[in-house]
């Protein structure tokens, strides 16, 4: 018997999804377990697997479309079943995106709102829509079969859709397809408020490009403004003499080397931040309502900086690792966070959070806290400067270090003592391994 699938909630704070891509096509048998489609929600682009065995009847929302959880998106059955109540239901009921404003709504395919209108009605209406945009998603007068968003894509990476070989159903041009285009179109034009077909204000410059927020640069910027606004952040920064890291790196990479491997500044510091937890572990603590929660295990959250923001993998268990294997590790998380493929459990439950914006050239800069950790350490750039030793001015290697604490739980005191545990294993490399 055919039955509505709804999109499932793929992380504990999905509140919507994307539909990235389709891997069954409408008449494909499914198996359980089977891949449906890849979905991006806040944190990563997940899979969509099946719960039901039968035949792929139908797909109710295309490539590109922005859902709520449970949301219809297809009918799984057998050949031959009557599946047109289930598209009437799937019509009147689904919603997309909580973020619609209107009720009774239907998702079209770039999972924009539009009233659900009986059967009768829908290619008429369709017609009238048609008529007023001067586009359509119909092939029989020779234009390109392609979603509105795809639409926009196209418009946006200067790429003419007639060009574009469609992979998707009936030789719809999808989002995949605009992607694998890569430099071989030409560039859109440059310029701003030159740009041909640029929209204008009424005093004729240029109105901005309006692009839709990604699942994971709303939910950054919801966790990040109630971070700020709920937890009482205080600063603490020190700068430390780092020539002695930069002399500990070159031996350990001496070593690492001959087993192929590299270990980078970065990848000391989590160390040493983890290896100071345990010896400040006050500091490892969470604060929840009345309760403070002190954490067995220290498990740092690397910020992985992503073409949509920002994410944090996390790695457990970081004081009993070695640097290489925090290396190892460190690339792994940040090579699956680049491509979305990161798992829910590899970026939850972070105890401690490092950022490093040295790379960048950085100095000095005060990192926001994740919540519910009860610290960020803000890790600046590695720098030449002239300093004092014995009496001499001489070159030398300093790094900028800036804690952030959750006052509620870390006071000026206990954050100093932590950030001077940090400084002394830092400045003397070979006492992280006491």
């Amino acid at each position: 018997m055919a039955k509505l699938i709804g999109l499932p909630k793929l992380s504990p704070t999905m509140d919507e999804g994307t539909l990235v891509r389709w891997t069954k096509a409408e008449g494909d048998a499914v198996d359980i377990d089977d891949l449906l489609a890849e979905v991006e929600t806040d944190k990563a682009t997940m899979e969509f697997r099946s719960f039901d065995k039968g035949t792929l009847l139908k797909i109710l929302a295309d490539e590109g479309a922005t859902l709520a959880p449970d949301a219809p998106v297809a009918i799984i059955g057998a050949k031959g079943d009557d599946i047109d109540a289930l598209v009437a239901k799937a019509k009147g009921g689904s919603a997309p995106a909580p973020d619609a404003k209107d009720k009774g709504t239907a998702p079209d395919e770039a999972g924009a709102s539009t009233p659900a209108k009986p059967k009768a009605d829908s290619k008429a209406a369709q017609g009238d829509k048609q008529a007023a945009s001067g586009e359509d998603d119909s092939a029989a007068d020779g234009r390109v079969l392609a979603s509105p968003l795809v639409r926009k894509l196209a418009r946006e990476r200067g790429l003419d859709l007639r060009t574009v070989d469609g992979s998707g159903p009936g030789g719809r041009v999808i989002k995949r397809d605009l992607d694998s285009q890569g430099e071989s179109q030409p560039d859109a034009p440059k310029g701003g408020a030159s740009s041909a077909g640029a929209e204008l204000d009424a005093a004729g410059l240029a109105l901005p490009r309006v692009e839709k927020a990604s699942q994971m640069r709303k939910v950054i910027a919801r966790r990040l403004t109630e971070s700020k606004q709920q937890v009482p952040h205080f600063y603490l920064s020190v700068d430390i003499d780092a020539e002695p890291l930069v002399r500990f790196r070159e031996q350990l990479n001496a070593e690492a080397g001959k087993a192929g491997g590299k270990v980078s500044y970065n990848d000391l510091v989590v160390k040493a931040a983890a290896v100071a937890l345990r010896r400040v572990p006050k500091v490892n603590a969470s604060f929840a309502g009345d309760e403070l929660h002190f954490h067995q295990r220290i498990d740092i959250s690397v910020a992985v900086a992503v073409p949509d923001g920002l994410v944090t993998p996390v790695v457990r268990d970081a004081d009993r690792l070695g640097t290489l294997e925090i290396s190892k590790k460190i690339k792994e998380l940040a090579e699956k966070a680049r491509d979305k493929k990161l798992k829910p459990e590899e970026m939850q439950n972070g105890t401690f959070s490092v950022s490093n914006l040295g790379m960048f050239g950085i100095q000095n800069f005060q990192a926001v806290i994740n919540p519910p950790e009860g610290g960020i350490l803000a890790v600046g750039a590695l720098r030449d400067e002239a300093v004092v030793k014995d009496g001499r001015v001489v070159p030398g290697k300093r790094m900028g270090l800036t804690l952030s604490c959750d006052h509620r739980i870390v006071d000026g005191a206990l954050g100093a003592e932590w950030l001077s545990v940090l400084r002394g294993l830092l400045e003397a490399p070979l006492t992280m391994l006491l």
